[in-house]
């Protein structure tokens, strides 16, 4: 059986990475083979491209650069780890993938979606996300978040206008693709979010599970 890929988007402070662990730890106790893996970064060479992109002191960082690392981050991400990850059969659950890119660096940056959508379609020879759970998080919100976590990365530093047209390119994209991006209400618990959150993707397993 062809594995099932799962990823998690929003906001900065959303709580993406701590919902990721949460639900990793719950399918496998389900007996399921799971692969946990972030974006940018994911392999050895995706760690070392994201610790180019997020440093802080490269504030020099042309914006098509950026675009394209990122790109490259994940073309490396999707051949050694993604896709013969998903060829055996496994959930690849990942923090972050292309709607990251399109809704910062295209809808962001103000460059051209199509062309973003571009660049990383050939970067992953058209791998897309079976199921995506959108963190629904206000700027106002992220941005109070952020600052109790502490120290800022490059892109966190940006200002509430960029971090409003990325809050408004996630919103498009669910709108666009509502059988794949599930909106979810990033203001809940945890422990609540983290339920609804198995139940339905458990609920989609399964239902995949039988058409198989």
């Amino acid at each position: 059986m062809t594995g099932t890929f799962i990823t998690v988007e929003g906001p900065d402070g959303a709580g993406k990475t701590t919902q990721l662990q949460l639900l990793a730890e719950r399918l496998t106790a389900e007996g399921y083979d799971i692969v946990m893996t972030r974006e940018p970064g994911g392999t050895r060479i995706g760690n070392e491209i994201r610790s180019l992109i997020l440093n802080p002191a490269f504030s020099e960082m042309d914006e098509m650069t950026e675009i394209l690392l990122y790109a490259a981050s994940r073309a490396q991400h999707v051949n050694e780890l993604i896709r013969p990850a998903l060829a055996a059969g496994k959930i690849v659950l990942c923090d972050r993938f292309i709607d990251a890119s399109i809704a910062y660096q295209g809808y962001g940056l103000g460059y051209s979606i199509e062309q973003v959508r571009t660049i990383n379609h050939q970067a992953t020879n058209g791998l897309e996300p079976d199921r995506t759970y959108l963190f629904d998080l206000t700027v106002t919100d992220s941005k109070q978040r952020m600052m109790e976590r502490g120290a800022l990365d490059r892109i966190e530093q940006r200002d509430d206008l960029f971090r409003q047209r990325v809050y408004e390119g996630f919103m498009t994209l669910a709108e666009q693709e509502p059988e794949r991006i599930q909106l979810v209400n990033a203001n809940q618990s945890i422990e609540v979010l983290q339920n609804n959150l198995c139940q339905d993707l458990l609920t989609y397993l399964e239902k995949r599970e039988r058409l198989s």
